[in-house]
């Protein structure tokens, strides 16, 4: 049985908040300032590739001050990243999954779709190139935040 969801409002904005409280907020033209990258994933939703361009997660997260790379260690690998959407969907990762210091994928805030702006997904979309499916991947992307799991 399908899951009824009601339509998302589009994201517009988004705010990265890091273990300290340290905030960066976003609009698309912060992010598309950035410097990007792209990956092409194969969404087994809608059994296409796609190619999707944005900031790696990790570029983001440095700027709110979460560990990365080599302070990236002991109890700090307990932190977790909460990504939200619109619809107030949320997925958890832990902060070395997305750090590509200790991490071999990508986990990106795209802002482009096959060298198209997102449109039906709102302005930002967490995608990772390590899950074979995209139930971690978040549409309408509004907020993520690091913080403490235990």
């Amino acid at each position: 049985m399908a899951h009824a969801h009601e339509p998302a409002t589009p994201s517009t904005s988004l705010t990265v908040t890091g273990p300290t409280g340290k905030v960066l907020k976003l609009s698309p033209d912060d992010l598309k300032a950035m410097p990007h990258k792209s990956v092409e994933l194969f969404n087994e939703h809608r059994k296409v590739k796609e190619t999707y361009t944005g900031v790696p997660l990790t570029d983001l997260l440095k700027q709110v001050d979460a560990p990365t790379g080599e302070k990236l260690r002991g109890k700090l690998y307990l932190l977790g990243v909460i990504a939200e959407g619109t619809d107030h969907y949320r997925v958890l990762y832990s902060l070395a999954e997305v750090d590509s210091a200790n991490h071999t994928g990508d986990v990106l805030v795209a802002d482009q779709i096959d060298g198209k702006r997102l449109a039906a997904d709102g302005a930002f979309k967490l995608v990772s190139t390590e899950e074979k499916r995209p139930a971690r991947w978040v549409r309408n992307l509004t907020a993520i935040t690091v913080k403490a799991i235990e």
